[in-house]
């Protein structure tokens, strides 16, 4: 079994997934490596006929285009693809990215054999770099304390970046896939405190670099995605982590939606009313004392 595979998740932007596609079958030994490149087309109304030709160009890499019927967003969008394939690794992008390494494959495989605190490596998190000025992304570094942690080479950490990572299959297979009900935001954290609760780790290599279409300015995000990753977060925090942590969270993601969309007052009532209700809707599952212990040494911020 070839041991790698591509899961990639289209959000309307043909032109940069028909890019995407030539990058993979650029790769060094991507034909050796690749199990797997499975594209679902998340229900787009774009038209991504020049990608689906360019797919037919490269025989000897295993594409596989799928269309869903549905906007099953990020989350359930990566379940779906993951039933077109068994690699043992998968490598999750979203369309308007491309690798940035033509070694990645081989470097990627190299750093799954790496172990680091006894904890064998349950995910990698990839280097992001804005693809026009290949500056570092600040918002796609896999730890919070952005200084500290900018020029490091490797570390040991507490989440992953959502379109930039890969994942050992049989870790999906001991915690669990996706999140489901998280269809936009925050699913990196609710998948990442189950695996570093199995006694997994995540891991950052600057090994691995990938560049995203996105510009350094940022894209501002619509209201009810930033009310999404409140809620989303405090369900998180509710779920897994102590109880102060739930509040603290509420309040302070109430003050970053106010800040990020003008004073919404509306929607930062309705985004307050969701999140208040997860005290009743959601059972909790606070991950083990020596998982907490864990996430103390790597300086992982938890109040928000």
């Amino acid at each position: 079994m070839k041991p790698l595979a591509f899961i990639i998740i289209t959000y309307n932007r043909p032109a940069d997934l028909l890019a995407l596609v030539r990058n993979i079958a650029q790769l060094d030994e991507a034909d050796r490596l690749l199990q797997d490149v499975v594209i679902v087309n998340n229900a787009s109304t774009e038209d991504y006929s020049e990608a689906e030709a360019a797919i037919r160009q490269y025989p000897h890499i295993p594409f596989r285009y799928i269309r869903s019927e549905e906007n099953l967003g990020v989350a359930r969008g990566r379940n779906f693809a993951l039933r077109y394939s068994q690699a043992p690794y998968l490598i999750m992008l979203d369309d308007d990215a491309e690798m940035g390494n033509r070694d990645c494959l081989i470097q990627l495989l190299d750093e799954f054999n790496r172990q680091q605190s006894g904890r064998r490596t349950a995910i990698i998190s990839f280097k992001v770099l804005y693809f026009e000025t290949r500056e570092m992304q600040k918002n796609a570094l896999p730890h919070k304390n952005y200084a500290a942690y900018k020029d490091k080479s490797f570390f040991e950490t507490y989440f992953f970046a959502g379109g930039a990572h890969a994942i050992r299959r049989e870790v999906l297979d001991a915690v669990g896939h996706y999140p489901e009900d998280f269809f936009y935001g925050m699913e990196e954290y609710d998948l990442s405190y189950r695996i570093l609760d199995k006694g997994y780790g995540i891991t950052y290599s600057n090994r691995i670099v990938m560049l995203h279409k996105e510009s350094p300015l940022g894209r501002k995000p619509k209201k009810e995605k930033v009310r999404m990753m409140w809620v989303n977060k405090s369900k998180v925090a509710w779920r897994y982590l102590p109880e102060k942590y739930y509040w603290s969270t509420l309040i302070l993601w109430g003050f970053f939606y106010l800040r990020e969309t003008g004073f919404d007052l509306k929607g930062w009532f309705l985004g307050l009313q969701e999140a208040a209700k997860i005290r009743h809707s959601e059972a909790r599952r606070p991950i083990a004392d020596k998982t907490l212990q864990y996430l103390q040494t790597l300086h992982a911020r938890l109040f928000y």
